[in-house]
C-alpha cells in the first residue's frame, strides 16, 4: 500500500491530472450547483473558486513542465498553498455561516435599499446572497459547502506535501 502511495506521488503526470481533475470538478460543481440548481453564490463562495481555477493552470503548467524537477517542486508547493489558502477560506466562511463572527468582506452581506435614490444602481450591482446564509445542507450530516470544502482543500493540500515530501526523498528519481 505504501509502495503504490509513493510511485503515484512520484509520477508527475498523475499528480499534475489529479491536481487539475480535483480542482476542475470543484469548479464544475460549483458552477453547476449556480447554474443548474438555482443557488446563488455569496462573495465568499466566489473567492473560494479562485485558488481552484489557478491551481488548473497551474496543474497544466506542471504537466508542461514535467521533464524539470525544480519546477515541478515549486509548483507543487504553489499548489499546496492554494488549497490551505481555499481552506481558510472556507474556515473563515463557516465562521460567518455561523454566526460566530460578521465578515469583514466588503459585500458579504445584501444591502438594505429603503429610502435610497439610487436604488437601481445599487440592485444592479449587489450581491444575490449574504455570506452568512447557507444556501445547502448536506441532508445526512448537515454540513454546508464551505464545510466541506474545508475538508476537500485540506486532503488536496495534504495530497500535495506528501508528494513534495516523496520528491524530496533520495531514491529513484521522479518519474516524468
Amino acid at each position: 500500500m505504501i509502495s503504490c502511495i509513493k510511485h503515484t506521488a512520484s509520477c508527475t503526470v498523475t499528480v499534475f491530472s489529479g491536481i487539475f481533475a480535483a480542482s476542475g470538478g470543484a469548479l464544475f460543481a460549483a458552477i453547476y450547483s449556480q447554474l443548474a440548481l438555482g443557488l446563488e453564490p455569496c462573495v465568499l463562495c466566489l473567492y473560494q473558486r479562485v485558488p481552484f481555477f489557478a491551481a488548473v493552470v497551474l496543474s497544466l503548467i506542471g504537466l508542461a513542465m514535467r521533464g524539470n524537477e525544480k519546477a515541478v517542486r515549486i509548483i507543487l508547493g504553489l499548489c499546496a498553498l492554494l488549497f490551505l489558502i481555499n481552506a481558510g477560506i472556507a474556515s473563515y466562511h463557516t465562521g460567518v455561516e455561523q454566526q460566530w463572527w460578521a465578515s469583514a468582506v466588503e459585500g458579504c452581506a445584501v444591502p438594505d435599499f429603503s429610502n435610497d435614490p439610487s436604488l437601481w444602481e445599487k440592485i444592479l450591482t449587489s450581491p444575490a446572497a449574504s455570506c452568512s446564509d447557507i444556501a445547502w445542507k448536506d441532508p445526512v450530516l448537515g454540513l454546508s459547502m464551505a464545510n466541506w470544502n474545508i475538508f476537500y482543500c485540506l486532503g488536496l493540500f495534504m495530497g500535495c506535501v506528501a508528494a513534495l515530501i516523496v520528491r524530496q526523498r533520495p531514491g529513484p528519481s521522479a518519474q516524468p
